[in-house]
């Protein structure tokens, strides 16, 4: 595809340390966490004015999609704008419990694991084109899912008894089949549920759970990417040939536990290939269709081959300072090693454990990533005001431009009004929902006059902001 529409989905881990004698269950810190949101938008499900989609999953976790983006930079933008707007619900919650006399404090994590063990995902989408069959992205993505956590995952200390490791991802040990309809009983590297929220005829969305949520803006972008670059390889008719792994299951557990990624991985023709060797693989493919293709020539792709190279030339040589201001896992290994030396702890001291959670704090004052990149000591993509800006600007290039720039119209003026991805419908108004299909469209004439007819009335005095 000349352009493709990508989304990321977030569920954040939410704990609340109490002060004082009342204490409340998760699922009530979740609803002192979506006051705010019924508020401002009679539900705890939501589109926000910047397009997206914010909701109480299930297990009392906030979820954060991202408006369709068709530049990956607006996608970092809109996703570090999901973790300001989770942040600002939380202080909000915090106000709302002391003013009832809940003494608490409230921590949001963008990670995947609780101490429980309990796994919660980072969902990516790719819009692609339903001419591809399935089964041939699919057949060559699950191995370049499976080991593409060398440089991708954002890290796990797992800790058993008195024994501890460092795992390359905190999804890989949650994942139980290569394929499915099924995204909580059987939780598959990618999902085939077919629901485009496009034209069904022309586009399929590829959605892919296996990823771990990162809080490193140049490891979210690499994974987005090198992924989006090979799709666009295979639906070009790039042979990758046959890297079938025997068990895919079995296979996506021992990368995560292989920092070196030279441990032999059994494909299904009985030979076997390292991690290393096939995203070296993939990699030469990828960077092969970017010269033929012209895509070589845009700084976004020359970018992720030259960081996709020097990332596995840095795991194949373990020279960890190769990557350590780009690659999650990369850098919260360097920290946690530092800090373990620094006061002579064992990796299984709860203190170690306590630093791995920190890390994916997303409060700006207090999270281990988020001090560090205010230190400069982290690669960005974006700047902090271009996060606040997509706080409450949608992106401008796809439809939920339409959308952002409705919902803002119909608070702004008090109208009744419901949207989903692709619907926009005046609730007050006979026949007014429009329906917008193709989300590579910004502009559509029925959407103007729809604006113009709101627009047209009297502003509310008493609307809400939007979040």
């Amino acid at each position: 595809m000349d352009r493709r529409v990508y989304g990321i989905e977030t569920e954040f881990g939410v704990t609340c340390a109490f002060t004082g004698d009342k204490r409340l269950s998760s699922d009530e810190v979740a609803r002192y966490l979506f006051r705010k949101v019924v508020t401002w938008g009679r539900s705890s499900n939501v589109f926000l004015g910047n397009g997206a989609r914010l909701y109480l999953d299930v297990g009392s976790h906030p979820e954060y999609a991202t408006a369709e983006c068709d530049s990956v930079d607006d996608l970092i933008a809109q996703e570090k704008a999901g973790e300001l707007i989770v942040h600002d619900l939380a202080l909000d919650a915090e106000r709302r419990m002391a003013n009832e006399g809940i003494e608490a404090r409230v921590y949001v994590l963008k990670n995947n694991v609780d101490s429980r063990g309990n796994s919660y995902g980072s969902h990516e989408n790719y819009l692609v084109r339903r001419a591809a069959p399935l089964s041939r992205i699919t057949d060559s993505l699950i191995p370049f899912l499976i080991t593409r956590q060398l440089l991708t995952g954002a890290g796990h200390l797992q800790v058993t008894g008195e024994r501890a490791t460092y795992q390359l991802s905190q999804r890989a040990d949650h994942m139980w089949e290569g394929l499915s309809s099924s995204t909580t009983r059987s939780r598959p590297i990618i999902n085939t549920r077919d629901e485009p929220h496009a034209d069904a005829e022309q586009f399929r969305r590829l959605h892919v759970i296996v990823g771990d949520s990162t809080m490193s803006e140049t490891t979210t972008r690499l994974r987005v990417l090198t992924t989006g670059l090979l799709l666009a390889a295979i639906e070009a008719g790039t042979p990758m040939g046959d890297l079938s792994i025997a068990d895919p299951v079995r296979a996506i557990r021992a990368v995560s536990r292989d920092k070196t990624g030279t441990k032999p991985i059994k494909l299904a023709t009985g030979r076997t290939m390292s991690a290393l060797e096939m995203q070296y693989a993939f990699l030469a493919k990828a960077r092969s269709f970017a010269e033929s293709s012209g895509l070589i020539e845009h700084e976004t792709y020359s970018w992720a081959l030259e960081l996709w190279e020097r990332g596995l030339h840095a795991v194949e040589s373990e020279q960890w300072g190769l990557i350590d201001t780009e690659i999650e896992w990369a850098m919260k290994w360097r920290m946690m090693e530092r800090y373990a030396a620094k006061f002579s702890l064992g990796m299984a001291d709860p203190r170690m454990q306590q630093i791995d959670m920190a890390w994916h704090d997303i409060h700006p004052d207090r999270g281990l990533y988020n001090l560090l990149a205010k230190r400069g000591n982290v690669a960005r993509i974006v700047t902090d005001a271009d996060a606040k800006k997509a706080m409450v600007t949608p992106p401008q290039t796809t439809r939920a431009k339409m959308r952002g720039e409705f919902i803002q119209a119909a608070h702004q003026y008090g109208r009744d009004y419901s949207v989903d991805w692709v619907h926009l419908k005046l609730n007050d108004v006979p026949a007014t929902t429009v329906m917008c299909r193709d989300p590579l469209v910004a502009r559509d004439e029925r959407v103007d006059r729809l604006l113009a007819g709101i627009r047209a009335g009297t502003p509310s005095q008493d609307s809400v902001a939007a979040l």
